[in-house]
């Protein structure tokens, strides 16, 4: 039989289906069965009823909303500077910044914690602002990475013809090199917004149990056997998705020259 190049997706084919198409329908079975595995809408009734989910859902948004904003007004200068070549002539800064993500996420989130009590803040008595630092601290990396990929395809051309017209410093950043960048950005927001409100090891290490988020109210829910409930909470957290991806369809960055 003769070999075809789409065979070389069959490997692909099996990984997508074992451990993504069938893990999703799953979840959406029991997030609309009931413990007989019959149709029922009791885990939607019960996520919409409580006022508790809904408090753990605003909060998992506001810590989402927030870490992503620190990330990116952190990462963005960062990645702009290991993108340029005439600050950053080594690699080796860019492995810099990318190393913790080969370090365990558990490690990682320990680490932390225990600096943060050598300074003073614990889950005790600053839990929210410990969880924060947790959290920007671990994803960070998710986004100087694609800024900085993003950023070595800026159009260095297109930015001196931004300052020879006669734009300042700030007026060359917000028309030319800031929409350059969206791809990046809006890769960087993809990478880390929906992770952080699902992540529950950060919370739950850094803050003592005092913040919860979506992501411990499913572990909950799955470790005292509440499939159902578990369920429509991570069903919940893939309309999220959903809605991520989509605004971001169609946003695909152009393949152009170097920027420096």
């Amino acid at each position: 039989m003769k070999f075809k190049r789409k065979y070389l997706a069959i490997p692909y084919a099996i990984f997508l289906s074992l451990f993504v198409i069938i893990p999703i329908g799953l979840i959406i079975f029991y997030a609309f069965t009931d413990a007989s595995g019959h149709l029922s809408f009791d885990a939607a009734k019960n996520f919409f009823s409580n006022k508790g989910n809904w408090d753990v859902l605003l909060v998992s948004l506001f810590i989402a909303l927030e870490a992503t904003a620190l990330c990116l007004l952190i990462g963005f200068p960062i990645a702009y500077f290991l993108a340029n070549k005439k600050y950053n002539k080594n690699a080796v800064l860019v492995m810099l910044f990318i190393m913790p993500m080969w370090i365990n996420f558990v490690l990682r989130t320990t680490a932390t914690r225990d600096i943060l009590f050598a300074i003073g803040i614990n889950g005790g008595n600053y839990p929210y602002l410990a969880t924060l630092i947790g959290m920007v601290y671990n994803y960070l990396p998710f986004v100087i990475l694609p800024l900085y990929t993003t950023m070595l395809k800026l159009d260095k051309s297109q930015i001196e013809a931004c300052a020879d017209l006669g734009a300042n410093p700030t007026q060359v950043f917000f028309k030319s090199i800031l929409p350059q960048s969206l791809p990046g950005i809006i890769s960087a927001i993809t990478m880390t917004f929906v992770p952080v409100m699902s992540s529950y090891v950060i919370s739950d290490a850094l803050s003592e149990g005092n913040i919860a988020l979506v992501g411990n109210f499913i572990y909950l829910n799955f470790a005292n056997n509440q499939w159902n409930n578990g369920s429509f909470m991570a069903f919940v957290l893939l309309i999220l998705v959903a809605i991520s991806m989509f605004a971001t369809k169609g946003e695909k960055e152009e393949n152009r020259g170097g920027l420096w």
